[in-house]
């Protein structure tokens, strides 16, 4: 290969390069794609305000229940051992639980450490929060209602939670589309008003009103 023939193919290699970061650059900078990355900022922002005003809404709506919507369950009947709760020692006879509440948790702390053979807990000792612990990895907290992880559970509080998210999201986008297309109209007409006052009468207008 000569010289002159090594010497074109770089300048061709340039002029590709240019090319590439020209129709990058025009990409970039193309009105759609800052409008959509405007509108996903955006969007996220306004998402977070949404979030924030439901949460609101929503403590507001569910202040008298106890234990807030999270507690409305309802714990199947056990089918299976599988599904029969932790092992308790009750008055010297094993019982399982599927439920107890946070008022129980200390009874039931020393309950369960009985039946694995272990006794005269104090309660909050360093022991005491090791079987705590234990115990309460098999359980999950539904307001103030502790439900065996394997039971089949129907989480009524948070079908209701979703309910009234929606309604509230939904009532609160009403609002805002509602507002900012009045607004729209408003600026619309208000436009159109100033238009038609600096407007230049029409020479035929002129003709027919001198007549």
């Amino acid at each position: 290969m000569t010289e002159e023939e090594k010497l074109a193919k770089k300048e061709a290699k340039k002029a590709k390069g240019k090319t590439l970061i020209a129709e990058f650059k025009k990409f970039i900078t193309r009105g759609n794609i800052l409008d959509m990355s405007v509108g996903v900022i955006m969007g996220s922002a306004f998402n977070a305000i949404v979030t924030a005003l439901t949460n609101i809404l929503l403590s507001v709506a569910t202040w008298a229940v106890p234990g807030g919507l999270k507690g409305l369950i309802t714990v199947l009947p056990a089918v299976n051992d599988a599904q029969r709760g932790a092992g308790f020692l009750v008055d010297g006879v094993t019982k399982h639980f599927q439920t107890f509440t946070t008022a129980e948790v200390n009874e039931r702390v020393i309950q369960f450490a009985a039946n694995q053979g272990v006794t005269n807990l104090t309660v909050n000792s360093d022991t005491f929060i090791q079987w705590k612990s234990s115990m309460l990895s098999n359980y999950t907290l539904h307001g103030t209602t502790y439900a065996y992880n394997m039971s089949a559970v129907i989480d009524w509080g948070a079908f209701i939670n979703a309910i009234i998210s929606f309604l509230i999201i939904a009532l609160t986008l009403f609002v805002i589309v509602k507002t900012f297309t009045s607004l729209q109209a408003k600026r619309k007409l208000f436009e159109e008003q100033l238009v038609n006052k600096f407007k230049k009468p029409d020479p035929t207008e002129e003709e027919t009103k001198a007549e």
